[in-house]
């Protein structure tokens, strides 16, 4: 059985994309902020929602895991809870232009890299699952998404009736391939601009409706996309000899004429990438990673059982497709 899943997606929005040189005051920005600040603590408060710190060191995922659970439990769409981090962000920081005291102040707007706070809204979906979506708290308040195909395909096939074995973060086996498949196939920028929208309108923002009329919104585009083939051996006991031989087979994966074969791009002696195949061994667990630019093919042995094929798309531009959600299906 070769059941292809959906790709997992992370998506990096903002609402503002120029510098600016105004003589708008940075002041009212820091309002903006703080009242964002307010409403996230008022929201937690009102609804139940735990607040956890985040430290860099955390997996956040493996830390929000129970919280997910509970939420899971009660079967209905839910912030599961709300994750409060300091994290590297490229914000704009303001420098007055003009300091002589007999005129009207006016400032500048930079984007530079600062350490600020983040929130993480943990979901619980009942169409994909667990999810995230992460709001900056600094103009230009950026925000970054993550959903799961696999996920989302398990909640579809479960509304469906279609039964599966669970492999962790796919699928082992299920009773109709064909169907299954064709539930993989359906998630599309549609599908996820539908959600995106959908939260929006629950969450706590630092924008609001006034905003969004004036033109100031937030748009999706592709940060990293995920897609994977998983491979289910019928007798799992032949998965490991398959890949040992992959693996030796596939050493040279990385050189350029091979990379121009794998990814459709023309490789030429200007092209900035790197050229190569790395073999990861972390116990008894091999991975092959190929790279090309800021992109990479990874094949490894899932649960000792599966051969797992992922492409995982860093930049669309490395492969000809611009960044919009729109273009997903063009990339894939």
């Amino acid at each position: 059985m070769v059941p292809a899943s959906p790709q997992a997606l992370a998506a990096a929005v903002g609402p503002v994309r120029h510098v600016l040189a105004t003589d708008i005051n940075p002041s009212w920005l820091q309002q903006i902020g703080d009242a964002f600040r307010r409403s996230v603590s008022s929201f937690a408060e009102a609804n139940h929602i735990p607040m956890v710190k985040l430290k860099a060191t955390d997996r956040n995922l493996d830390l929000m895991r129970r919280y997910l659970d509970t939420a899971a439990a009660t079967r209905r769409s839910q912030v599961a809870a709300i994750g409060v981090a300091q994290e590297p962000q490229r914000v704009f920081i303001a420098r007055q232009r003009d300091t002589d005291p007999t005129k009207p102040p006016q400032f500048s707007f930079d984007k530079h890299d600062r350490r600020v706070t983040v929130y993480y809204f943990y979901l619980w979906d009942t169409q994909f699952g667990p999810a995230f979506i992460k709001v900056c708290t600094y103009c230009p308040w950026p925000i970054k998404v993550w959903v799961n195909g696999h996920e989302w395909a398990k909640q579809q096939a479960t509304h469906e009736g279609l039964g599966f074995a669970e492999l962790s973060n796919g699928f082992a086996a299920t009773e109709d391939p064909v169907a299954l498949q064709a539930i993989c196939d359906r998630l599309g920028p549609g599908t996820i601009s539908v959600f995106f929208q959908r939260w929006l309108a629950r969450l706590p923002l630092p924008l609001t409706p006034v905003d969004q009329a004036a033109g100031y919104w937030w748009e999706l585009s592709m940060a990293q996309i995920e897609t994977a083939r998983t491979i289910v051996f019928s007798q799992p006991r032949h998965a490991r000899g398959f890949f040992e031989a992959l693996v030796t087979d596939n050493l040279d994966l990385g050189r350029p004429d091979t990379l121009e074969i794998l990814f459709d791009r023309q490789i030429r002696s200007t092209t900035s990438s790197e050229f190569k195949t790395k073999v990861l061994t972390r116990g008894a667990e091999v991975t092959i990673n190929v790279f090309y630019k800021h992109s990479r093919i990874k094949q490894y042995l899932k649960d000792g059982r599966a051969l797992r094929v992922e492409t995982v798309i860093n930049a669309p531009n490395d492969v000809g497709c611009q960044r919009r959600l729109h273009n997903l299906d063009d990339l894939q």
